[in-house]
C-alpha cells in the first residue's frame, strides 16, 4: 500500500478523486462551485498537503510554492493550459506541475465546429425569432440568411493537436484549407488530407477537388470564409512568434467583411476591444468565442454591447465539457482520470521518480535542476 499522501482540490473532479481514496489517499476538496479564494490555497498547502489540484481559475505562484517549500510535491492541474500557474516560480522551488493535454483534443475542436456552424446558420437569432413569437410567415430569404459552411474556405490558425482534430472534421465537409502556424507545421499530414480529399473526388464522395495548404498569416485570413484560433498563448518576449493580440485592428482588417472568426484557444489572442469594433463597424461578420481575456467575462466587455450580439456568440469557456472528457476516470479518455495519474507518478515515484519520463509533467526541466 502506498505511502498516505495528504491532497487538496480546489474542486470537485467527480469518480476519479475515489482512484486517490482507494489507494489511501487523504483528500480534501473545495465544496463550492467557484473558485476558492487564494488565501484558502494558501492555507491548506501550509498545512502540509503533498498534492495541489488546480484549475485554470486558480493564481499558482511563488506565494503558494512559498507555503509549501517544506511539503509540497506537486501541483496537478485539470486543464490542457497552465497560464495561471507561474512555471518560474514552480521550477525555482522545483515543484512538477502536470497538466491535461490530449484527452480533451477531440471534444474542442467538435465543438469550435458546432460554434462554427451555429454562428454561420444563424442559431442564435433563428431561436430567438420563434421564441419571441415574431416568425409570422416563411420566405426564400427573409428575415435573414446563414452561411452554408460546406464547401467554404477556413483558416486553421495554429495546427497543433487541436488544429489538426479541426482540419479532420472540415475536410469532411468538403472544405479548403488554409493553414498558419508559425511555429509547427505537420506537412505529412496535410499531406494526408490532401490525398483522402483527392480519393474522395475520385470516388465520387465530394463533387469538387478541395484542396489543404501552408499560407502566412496575411493570406489566411484575407482568403478564409471562416477562421478558427487553435494558438498557445505566447507574450512579447516569450517567442520570435508571439500569440498575445494576435487578433487586433489590424489582422481583423485583413479579413473579409463576410469572413466569421471563432476562438477557444485562449482569451488574449483576440483584442477584445478591437474585436467588438471590428462587429459595430462590420469588418467580419460575426465571431463565437468561448475564451476570454479575463473570465468570467466581466459585465461591462465590450462584448456585451447590444448592438452587436446577432453577430457575437459567447460560450463560457465549455469547449471540451464533453462527460467523458471531463470525468472519465480512464487517464487515457478523461481529464479528470489525467489529473489524477499524473499527482500519482509524482507522488509514487512512478517512471523511477524521473519527472522527465512521466509523460503528464509540463516543467520536465525541473528534474535537471
Amino acid at each position: 500500500m502506498p505511502k498516505k499522501f495528504r491532497v487538496f482540490a480546489t474542486c470537485d473532479i467527480g469518480d476519479a478523486i475515489d482512484l486517490l481514496r482507494q489507494r489511501g489517499y487523504e483528500v480534501e476538496i473545495y465544496p463550492k462551485p467557484e473558485a476558492p479564494p487564494k488565501s484558502l490555497i494558501v492555507e491548506k498547502v501550509k498545512s502540509g498537503i503533498d498534492g495541489l489540484i488546480t484549475t485554470l481559475r486558480d493564481s499558482i505562484d511563488a506565494e503558494v510554492f512559498e507555503a509549501g517549500k517544506e511539503k509540497l510535491r506537486v501541483v496537478a492541474q485539470i486543464a490542457v493550459g497552465f497560464d495561471n500557474i507561474s512555471r518560474a516560480d514552480a521550477n525555482r522551488y522545483k515543484i512538477p506541475f502536470t497538466n491535461t493535454a490530449e484527452v480533451l483534443t477531440e471534444a474542442t475542436a467538435e465543438f469550435a465546429f458546432f460554434m462554427m456552424g451555429a454562428l454561420a446558420r444563424k442559431l442564435w437569432t433563428a431561436e430567438h425569432l420563434t421564441r419571441d413569437n415574431k416568425w409570422s410567415y416563411w420566405h426564400p430569404y427573409l428575415p435573414f440568411l446563414g452561411d452554408e459552411v460546406t464547401g467554404k474556405t477556413i483558416a486553421i490558425i495554429g495546427t497543433g493537436r487541436i488544429g489538426l482534430a479541426m482540419i479532420k472534421k472540415c475536410a469532411g465537409f468538403d472544405m479548403n484549407i488554409l493553414c498558419y502556424d508559425p511555429a509547427y507545421q505537420n506537412h505529412d499530414y496535410v499531406k494526408a488530407i490532401q490525398e483522402n480529399m483527392d480519393l474522395r473526388h475520385v470516388r465520387g464522395i465530394s463533387k469538387t477537388k478541395n484542396w489543404i495548404k501552408y499560407v502566412g498569416v496575411d493570406e489566411a485570413l484575407s482568403q478564409a470564409d471562416f477562421v478558427s484560433v487553435h494558438v498557445p498563448l505566447i507574450r512579447e518576449g516569450e517567442s520570435a512568434a508571439p500569440t498575445y493580440h494576435l487578433f487586433n485592428e489590424r489582422t481583423l482588417r485583413r479579413m473579409k467583411p463576410t469572413a466569421f472568426l471563432v476562438n477557444t484557444s485562449r482569451g488574449p489572442v483576440v483584442e477584445e476591444a478591437a474585436l467588438a469594433k471590428a462587429l459595430r463597424e462590420k469588418w467580419i461578420a460575426g465571431a463565437a468565442l468561448d475564451v476570454y481575456e479575463k473570465e468570467p467575462l466581466s459585465a461591462d466587455s465590450p462584448l456585451r454591447d447590444p448592438a452587436i450580439e446577432d453577430r457575437c456568440r459567447l460560450y463560457p469557456h465549455f469547449a471540451s465539457a464533453g462527460r467523458i472528457t471531463r470525468l472519465s476516470s480512464d487517464p487515457e479518455k478523461g481529464m479528470a482520470g489525467r489529473t489524477v495519474q499524473g499527482l500519482i507518478d509524482v507522488l509514487e515515484g512512478n517512471y523511477g521518480g524521473d519527472v522527465t519520463k512521466m509523460p503528464y509533467v509540463v516543467n520536465k526541466e525541473v528534474g535537471s535542476l
